[in-house]
């Protein structure tokens, strides 16, 4: 046995998850032209935790596109000004990221713009491409220049490539086409001239889905920014279809769909809890985790407290199928975001309590479980180990309301390489061994796909059991000529990432 991975220490999403995705939003009315921006703005906060590093808003009349764009949070880049700055047009496009191909910069924010001669796109994206350094050198040897080391950018050239061959008037055909060059996970919405397109991968690895507003449409990542203007759910985009709204109302293209892959990652931890897939909302998936847990690794305890937030639903299962009682015993401070104070090594050992304080009269004296939704590292939960019993704890049941990551995604979650992955290098009874705990155990996979109530080829469990729809990796500087060791990709002309 050796040590866990060591971690560089961040105060930003300090709790050593898989970082989030992106988020999607678009809007088409005429009848609410003058507060899209405004209506955009509150769809983008809905999704913000998709995504912390930049937004975006853009806003088009179909002849002119208006963009306001910046690092930070939605409320850090937008206010009232900014917004009246973008008031008019009858179509909007937002975008929150977490940057998963190309660094965090301005330059990569999005909606991202491209265009050549008199086909313009604005663009935005959640997703990762496989094959985004060959799909760029093809498209620079084509004449396509780029600002911006993102895959979206990619996206949006291959959109201008054919929508210039004459599909200016049947963009669901050009779509169609562009997606037979894209590979990997990508959900999209996009403004080109007098329309909002959407498009989703053969796959639908990363979701998108269609609500009706009043006077036209709107499309989202989740169902919670639906909810948040007052729009209500239509359907999903299907993996491989492309939608065009316009004026005549919603039309549909569909490309053939090799098999369903919606990344169970979004059950677990990355979608809100009020979200819906498929039908199924996301808190229910989650609490049925824990019960599922409960019948598979049984604790003798007195007390179930959860990893605040996202292990709240998973632990209020396990309480219910245990009988033990559910208790919120660690508290968080929601107000630690974004920082660039960087803490001496002193400082270090402090750093989830920052976060996460526990509460001694829950626990002292008591036998506790605690549930948490996934372990990457293994840093953080043994530093919340250590902070149990040093609040009284008599003994810590460490749960997991998923199975041990095993693998890297390479469809939009930037997920460390697998020689980070504690699951992927240690035995559960080491992990357990070095976070301190007295027990450890693990949802199983199965377990973990029954709660999500969808069958086992309809979703995308490769961080989980290995099994990749789509062959290839993408790491995440590669189009900056940055690769981490360890990704298939990487060549000798490459350097690595430290």
């Amino acid at each position: 046995m050796g040590n866990l991975p060591s971690s560089t220490f961040c105060l930003d999403n300090y709790a050593g998850k898989p970082k989030e995705a992106c988020g999607v939003f678009g809007l088409y009315s005429r009848t609410l032209a003058g507060e899209l921006a405004q209506r955009a703005y509150f769809g983008l906060y809905a999704l913000q935790h998709r995504g912390q590093e930049s937004a975006g808003i853009a806003i088009s009349d179909g002849d002119r596109t208006v963009a306001l764009r910046d690092m930070g949070l939605v409320s850090q880049v937008f206010d009232e000004r900014r917004l009246a700055a973008l008031e008019g047009g009858h179509i909007a496009l937002g975008h929150v990221r977490y940057s998963t191909t190309g660094s965090a910069s301005w330059e990569n924010a999005q909606p991202e713009f491209h265009g050549r001669g008199d086909v313009n796109v604005a663009v935005a994206h959640n997703g990762n491409l496989v094959n985004a350094g060959a799909l760029r050198r093809e498209l620079e040897a084509e004449g396509f220049e780029f600002e911006s080391t993102s895959d979206t950018a990619a996206i949006a050239a291959c959109a201008v490539g054919e929508l210039e061959k004459g599909y200016s008037d049947a963009v669901g055909e050009a779509l169609k086409e562009t997606m037979r060059r894209l590979k990997g996970a990508y959900s999209v919405a996009m403004i080109f001239r007098d329309k909002l397109v959407a498009f989703r991968d053969h796959h639908g690895f990363r979701p998108l889905c269609i609500g009706e507003i009043e006077g036209g449409y709107a499309v989202s990542s989740e169902t919670c920014g639906l909810d948040i203007i007052g729009a209500r759910f239509l359907r999903d985009v299907e993996p491989g279809e492309v939608v065009v709204i316009n004026d005549a109302g919603l039309k549909s293209y569909q490309v053939e769909s090799p098999r369903r892959a919606l990344c169970v990652f979004e059950y677990v931890y990355f979608a809100r809890p009020d979200s819906r897939f498929d039908g199924e909302e996301v808190a229910d998936a989650r609490q049925k985790m824990g019960e599922m847990l409960a019948e598979e690794a049984l604790a003798e305890a007195d007390v179930v407290i959860p990893v605040p937030d996202s292990g709240i639903m998973a632990a209020v299962g396990y309480s219910r199928r245990s009988g033990i009682p559910f208790a919120e015993g660690l508290i968080k401070n929601r107000y630690v975001g974004r920082t660039f104070i960087q803490p001496t090594d002193g400082m270090r050992q402090l750093g989830l309590r920052l976060k996460l304080n526990p509460l001694p009269s829950v626990i002292a004296g008591k036998r506790v479980v605690v549930i948490d939704d996934s372990i990457v590292r293994g840093n953080t939960a043994r530093k919340l180990v250590r902070l149990l019993f040093e609040a009284g704890a008599m003994e810590v049941h460490f749960r997991v309301s998923s199975p041990p990551i095993t693998g890297p995604c390479y469809y939009g979650i930037d997920m460390d390489t697998k020689n980070q992955l504690v699951g992927a290098n240690y035995t559960v009874e080491e992990i357990r061994e070095q976070i301190g705990a007295t027990t450890l155990a693990y949802l199983s996979v199965e377990g973990m796909t029954k709660a999500t109530e969808q069958p086992k080829s309809s979703l995308c469990r490769a961080c989980f059991d290995g099994e990749y729809p789509i062959p290839g990796s993408a790491a995440k500087f590669a189009l900056e000529g940055v690769i981490p060791a360890g990704f298939p990709e990487a060549t000798s002309g490459a350097q690595a990432k430290r």
